[in-house]
């Protein structure tokens, strides 16, 4: 890799050679692995590792989870928050986990819509709930930065399941509780 990136310097019209570039190969790899770490981590651990039994049927919502991941159609950052919901069926999740479980999915090469279905998907399949809802509200730099460049735009999806998918209140209820956090 590091090799890659001094070709990229050359490539840009930069000197890897000068001051200021000498060590930005290793630090580039460094960031990369960093930031594709989601690939060596497996979600259905993280959850399994804080699963409880309980007899709460309750909507159970972590909003406002900072998000870090990249595009992988220009390999630019997107960054943004994450809301999730379940409704337990006699088992729930310590809390820490789901921002954990959207870490490890933004940690990959993503475009945003899968991104939301994989988190929605990872809990749904791991702990079998009365539903899932997960909306991401994002700005993405590859349409900041280059391309339309709209600066401030963001993308907002969602993944329901089970009963947010079924019940237009339960639905609403999510809604009007992470509704708050949207970009202004």
């Amino acid at each position: 890799m590091e090799q890659s990136v001094k070709e990229i310097l050359k490539h840009i019209g930069e000197d890897p050679t000068r001051e200021g570039l000498l060590d930005t190969p290793r630090r580039v790899q460094k960031a990369w692995e960093f930031m594709c770490g989601g690939y060596k981590q497996d979600p259905k651990e993280i959850i399994q590792s804080a699963l409880f039994k309980s007899s709460n049927k309750e909507m159970v919502i972590v909003k406002d989870i900072e998000l870090y991941s990249t595009c992988e159609h220009h390999m630019l950052p997107i960054i943004g928050k994450a809301h999730v919901a379940y409704i337990p069926n006699g088992k729930v999740i310590g809390l820490s986990k789901i921002p954990r479980v959207v870490d490890v999915f933004s940690r990959r090469l993503q475009i945003q819509e899968q991104l939301t279905e994989q988190i929605a998907d990872a809990i749904n399949e791991a702990i079998e709930p009365e539903g899932v809802a997960v909306v991401i509200d994002a700005r993405h730099m590859c349409m900041e930065m280059r391309g339309v460049q709209k600066i401030c735009s963001t993308t907002i999806t969602s993944a329901l399941r089970g009963i947010f998918k079924k019940e237009k209140k339960t639905k609403d209820e999510f809604m009007s509780i992470i509704s708050s956090s949207f970009h202004k």
